[in-house]
Formats: C-alpha cells, sequence, structure tokens
C-alpha cells in the first residue's frame, strides 16, 4: 500500500488545526480566569515586523485551505475578519469542515501535477510534491508554531502536549 499525498496532508492539518483551537480554549479559560487582557492576546506580535496572533491563525488556515490546489479543486476565500478567539474558532472550524470535504481521489497523481502559486508581484509553479513539501507543510507549521509561541511568551500555561494533540505519547502501535 503506497501513503498518498492526501494521508500525509488532510489528516494532519485537520489534526494540527483541531489542536490550534483546542488551545484558543485553554487561552480564553486562563484568560478569564486571571484577568488577562484578550486584545493584547490577539494583538501580540514576536518582533514589530511580524504578524499578530490573529493574523497567524488567518494565515494558518488560508494554507490549509490551499492545500485544495493539490486535488485541483478552487481555493475558498475567507475574509480576514476576525478579532475575537471565538470568531478565529469559527474559522478553524470552517476550515475543517472544508478540509473533510476534500475528497480523496482528487489527490490522485498530485505529486505530479503543476500548481500555481500567486503571490503580490510574482507567480510560482512548482511540481505538487514540491508545492507539498516547500510550502504547505513548512508554511502551515510556522503559522500555527508561531501563534503557539505568542501565547506562550505571553503567559498562557502551554506545553508540547498542547501543540501535538491527545495523540502524544502513544507508540506505533497506537497504544500507550
Amino acid at each position: 500500500m503506497t501513503f498518498s499525498i492526501y494521508e500525509a496532508l488532510i489528516p494532519t492539518l485537520i489534526r494540527t488545526l483541531a489542536n490550534l483551537s483546542e488551545i484558543i480554549d485553554k487561552t480564553a479559560a486562563q484568560a478569564d480566569s486571571e484577568g488577562k487582557d484578550l486584545k493584547a492576546l490577539l494583538e501580540a506580535r514576536l518582533a514589530p515586523d511580524m504578524h499578530p496572533f490573529t493574523r497567524q491563525v488567518q494565515a494558518a488556515s488560508d494554507t490549509a485551505k490551499g492545500s485544495a490546489r493539490l486535488a485541483g479543486l478552487a481555493v475558498p476565500s475567507f475574509p480576514d475578519t476576525e478579532t475575537t478567539l471565538p470568531e478565529l474558532k469559527e474559522r478553524i472550524a470552517k476550515t475543517i469542515e472544508f478540509l473533510r470535504s476534500l475528497p480523496k481521489e482528487t489527490f490522485d497523481g498530485s505529486e505530479d501535477r503543476t500548481i500555481e502559486l500567486k503571490m503580490p508581484g510574482k507567480s510560482f509553479e512548482l511540481r505538487g510534491a514540491d508545492y507539498l513539501t516547500s510550502f504547505v507543510l513548512p508554511d502551515f507549521y510556522f503559522h500555527v508554531t508561531t501563534a503557539y509561541a505568542l501565547l506562550r511568551h505571553n503567559g498562557i500555561n502551554l506545553g508540547k502536549v498542547d501543540y501535538l494533540g491527545a495523540w502524544y505519547g502513544i507508540g506505533a502501535t497506537g497504544k500507550t
């Protein structure tokens, strides 16, 4: 049995987005119990030239949705209007719902599909496998990790288990 692009990508994106949603729940609970300023958390940046927490979550969503290119499908556009933790959780849920709707078979042969990636002022053509390994996964994890780091840096009690999710610590057999 071969390991497909779909299997390498979609379940991973869904699991990590679900973990990010749980991190947001934990953030909201701690902020509420400690009287933390939610606006400050949402606007937190690691450096002045980096995007704030809100944009990190939006960018993770955008990159995950962009994986539809590998299936030869259109990428949905979500407006970047989220200003609260519940709105960010809703965006994550919509992204997960979209990823779950992608038919597995549409990814067949995607490793060799030509992917056009448009950015302001330039456009790139990548082979599907290169798009996956050189853009989608690194960019997605960059934004999720940055969102995690912003919260951690601002006093939210998070650990590696929060980032990796419930499966952490389970061996290759699926048993603890």
